[in-house]
């Protein structure tokens, strides 16, 4: 079959739009019909929500919709299944759990979550101490994971936990996907500099995890790991915004609208940022064109450095422009957010939100190392613990 052309795809939409239109429908019929008409992922398989095609096609489709106001699927909302626990499903799962999971992922019917990190691997995740031990057809996970973003909302969880202990820390993990409504999944909500808790830790008492659920071999989650990071931190880093998006947006206007705030020093700084985060914006849009020839890489670690790196310095300077002004704080009320919002607040959370981001998708040591190693080609740090059974290890 033929991988359709950009006229094909205008074609397709149109008739999806005929058959279904957005004034009408109603919004979760209008997003099953157009996953299953392969508008939604374009470049995934047929049947799985897409049709084949050159991911570069995909804003194609995304402008007929948008042109005829039709809904999306509130992507923040659902970013981490549609940024980190679908590609790695498509890449590593069975046909069943594709058919499974994928469209009640990408409609938004099904918010999903991340139980990775834990109070003792965050940086060094290889070294997490959650155990899945074999119970026939099922397998008994037991254990505790921390910075868990919208475990509070999720219906299922991308869960890496150790099966061997063993092996190496490396070679003794396995990927499985949990189902976050079991009566062993404990959330409790973990309250941050900026008041919310939008962040969790989760407790794992013997959650019990069909077979069917794993993801991936026995003892090779690292690997399936790899891929969940990797566009996770494209997912962070690298989402394609406009000129003037995101952080230095807020900052710009305010310069615009308040000349009295003005200093030239100040303005030095604005200029210095402004073309950092221009830059930064364009080298995503680089990163996303190389994405059409394959899955993610480590580039994808500097980007994420870079946008953690800007919205630290950018917050700070804004805080500093308003002067008293920038003290303020609206809301420090205890909330549950579904969402971050990074621009539509006040200056003084964006100050606070914005440290949290050398943290959240990997440290930025973490990061720095990985593109010093994999995309600068400089020797890795030593070692001693790559070959050593993980119970043997020092905690």
């Amino acid at each position: 079959m033929t991988a359709p052309d950009a006229a094909e795809l205008r074609r397709r939409t149109r008739e999806l739009l005929a058959a279904h239109p957005p004034a009408t429908t109603e919004r979760t019929a209008f997003l099953k019909a157009r996953f299953d008409a392969g508008l939604a992922w374009v470049h995934y398989p047929a049947g799985l929500g897409g049709l084949d095609a050159p991911r570069s096609l995909q804003p194609v489709v995304d402008a007929e919709l948008a042109a005829a106001n039709a809904p999306d699927n509130d992507p923040r909302r659902i970013g981490i299944g549609l940024g980190m626990a679908a590609p790695t499903i498509l890449g590593f799962g069975t046909d069943e759990q594709k058919k499974r999971f994928l469209r009640p992922l990408w409609v938004g019917e099904e918010v999903w979550c991340q139980l990775f990190s834990e109070p003792g691997a965050g940086s060094d995740l290889a070294a997490l101490g959650t155990r899945a031990v074999r119970d026939g057809e099922e397998w008994v996970v037991d254990g505790q994971k921390v910075w868990t973003s919208s475990a509070h909302l999720a219906r299922w969880a991308i869960l890496i936990a150790r099966t061997d202990p063993d092996l190496p820390k490396h070679r003794g993990i396995s990927y499985f996907i949990c189902d976050m409504t079991d009566p062993g999944v404990e959330v409790r909500p973990l309250r941050q500099i900026t008041g919310e808790a939008e962040f969790n830790e989760v407790f794992l008492t013997g959650v019990r995890i069909p077979d069917s659920h794993r993801l991936g071999p026995v003892g090779e989650g690292w690997k399936v790991a790899q891929t969940t990071l990797m566009n996770e931190r494209v997912s962070i880093g690298g989402s394609r915004i406009p000129r003037e998006g995101g952080m230095i947006g807020p900052v710009a206007r305010t310069w615009r609208e308040r000349p009295e705030l003005r200093t030239h020093d100040l303005h030095q700084r604005l200029l210095t940022l402004w073309v950092e985060a221009e830059v930064a914006r364009l080298t995503g849009e680089r990163l996303r064109q190389q994405l059409v020839a394959g899955q993610p890489g480590p580039e994808g670690s500097a980007m994420k450095l870079a946008f953690a790196r800007l919205n630290q310095e950018i917050s700070g300077l804004e805080v500093e422009l308003l002067g008293d002004e920038g003290l303020l704080y609206g809301d420090w009320t205890m909330r549950r957010p579904e969402l971050v919002d990074f621009t539509g607040r006040d200056a003084g959370y964006r100050y606070l939100r914005s440290k949290g981001n050398s943290i959240e998708g990997g440290t930025s040591e973490v990061l720095l190392n990985i593109v010093a190693e994999r995309v600068l080609g400089l020797p890795s740090e030593p070692r001693n613990d790559k070959d050593v059974a993980w119970k043997d290890l020092s905690r």
